[in-house]
């Protein structure tokens, strides 16, 4: 029996609800992989992009919030942050017996059918209401801050609220588990994220590090383009974002900013790099089994789902978080490039595409049994 058939098996025609289809990131490349399980079943998310859904979600009929008739795309869709909680109620999901959901902020909040049964695939609670205020507070200006607080403090009670409903959670990493439990007091088993392997093969490393993600502050990107900089080992930078303006002014000297990289160039650039960077906790970390499917080693702060996927002097090194002093230290150090490519890819193939679906039908099929023991 295929995963298909088992997924046809559990439910054939469910309701799949994503936060955002704005663009492609890991998030929505998890999102991508639990809809192949189920290839013509209708996709809910408050916003979209129509290039991301016809690219990724063709076989998909996309179903939208109200707000998705506002035009708002990844640059200003935050603006409609206070308006979310109320337009996951928008979204229609009537009907469907499974709902599974893909959330780091709202999706989790959409509204079921009695005795339906929902199962969030959870990124991370809301990051700006629960645990990066201050981050928030620091992108809007001064005046606007009593204003931008207390509307994250009304969404941290939805959202509070609606975790104490039936609904199912899966972590994506023991951070994300953690914070599921000290936010909102909910158990959660840990089913990592999937990367597809297949995309990605050993090449010739040259002497560049990478950085690869959203060029958003969170991501302290700052921290290693200074530690880069201070090393004198050059750098590549994938990615766009708000803060990318401010980090070209700043770095475009040393650094080669190439902005969104198409995904069919990204695998060559991970096989190229001496190694990724990775300077933030990350729930996860997509980028860190990406760069070791391409036999690449990878740098990162010792914290979060580097702790999960990345083996220590193996296929990796860690850094204290937020120490640039120690990060130039590594990049300055050859033992790094002294970590063994077929190492790297070994360990990349715990996190196989197969391995997560396998292990999500696993948590729908308990689920699904918890509600209804004779289904």
């Amino acid at each position: 029996m295929t995963l298909i058939d088992r997924a046809r098996g559990l439910a054939a025609h469910p309701m799949l609800v994503h936060d955002y289809l704005l663009v492609m990131r890991g998030a929505e490349r998890t999102f991508a992989t639990l809809c192949d399980l189920w290839p013509d079943a209708p996709v809910g998310t408050l916003l979209s992009d129509r290039s991301v859904v016809s690219e990724r979600f063709a076989g998909h009929p996309v179903r939208t919030s109200l707000l998705g008739r506002l035009g708002l795309n990844q640059r200003t869709f935050k603006a409609a942050l206070p308006l979310m909680p109320a337009a996951v109620r928008t979204l229609d999901v009537s009907g469907h017996r499974l709902v599974v959901s893909s959330s780091s902020a709202f999706a989790h909040g959409v509204r079921v059918d009695p005795g339906a049964v929902h199962v969030c695939y959870c990124h991370t609670p809301f990051r700006y209401a629960w645990y990066e205020q201050a981050a928030a507070a620091s992108h809007a200006p001064p005046p606007a801050r009593p204003l931008l607080a207390a509307s994250l403090a009304s969404i941290r009670r939805w959202d509070f609220a609606k975790a104490q409903g039936r609904t199912h959670y899966v972590a994506n990493s023991r951070i994300c588990q953690e914070r599921i439990a000290r936010y909102w007091g909910r158990e959660a088993p840990v089913v990592h994220p999937p990367v597809e392997l297949e995309r990605f093969a050993p090449g010739r490393p040259e002497d560049f590090v990478l950085l690869v993600g959203e060029l958003v502050r969170h991501k302290q990107w700052e921290l290693a383009l200074r530690a880069a900089r201070r090393a004198g080992v050059p750098v590549k930078v994938v990615g766009g974002g708000s803060d990318e303006a401010r980090l070209r002014a700043l770095y475009g000297d040393h650094a080669d900013f190439l902005g969104r990289v198409p995904d069919a160039e990204l695998p060559a650039l991970y096989a190229r790099a001496r190694a990724l960077v990775v300077p933030n906790t990350e729930e996860f970390g997509i980028t860190a089994v990406e760069a070791q499917a391409a036999g690449r080693p990878v740098i990162a702060a010792r914290a979060g789902g580097a702790l999960e996927t990345v083996v220590e002097g193996v296929t990796g090194v860690f850094f204290e978080p937020g120490d640039d002093d120690s990060l130039a230290a590594i990049l300055s150090d050859p033992a790094v490039d002294r970590l063994r490519p077929q190492d790297a890819v070994s360990n990349a193939r715990r996190f196989s595409v197969h391995v997560f679906q396998r292990a999500m039908l696993d948590q729908i099929h308990r689920a699904l049994a918890a509600e209804d023991p004779h289904a």
